[in-house]
């Protein structure tokens, strides 16, 4: 895989999970900090809940059917020098997270599996 390769993706749970999400919530970001605890699983906010700057990267904005318009992922950027030559793929497994994700309340939470890619 190429520098085209996506570099974050979810699986069709994950996908199934957002829209249901944003038909609630009205439009989503992801952040994933690398903070201990559930600070290391991406968290889902409503879109600008969670402030980004300059210590951030976007590294995709994720089409999902049926979603208007693009989800953004974003990533500290010292976690993302560690996560550099991996595909994220965005999944959800049953037990709720410890933190102020917006799935929490569903029983669910996002979990981060990887794939490395070529440097």
């Amino acid at each position: 895989m190429g520098d085209t390769a996506a570099r974050v993706e979810l699986t069709p749970a994950a996908a199934r999970l957002v829209r249901k999400l944003r038909e609630a919530h009205g439009p989503l970001m992801f952040h994933q900090s690398g903070g201990c605890c559930d600070g290391s699983s991406p968290m889902c906010y409503p879109e600008g809940d969670f402030r980004t700057g300059d210590s951030d990267v976007l590294l995709a904005s994720l089409s999902v059917e049926g979603v208007e318009e693009p989800v953004g992922f974003w990533m500290s950027r010292s976690q993302y020098e560690l996560w550099s030559h991996t595909r994220l793929i965005v999944d959800v497994v049953e037990g709720r997270g410890g933190g102020f994700s917006l799935e929490a309340p569903e029983g669910v939470r996002f979990l981060i599996r990887s794939r490395v890619v070529g440097a």
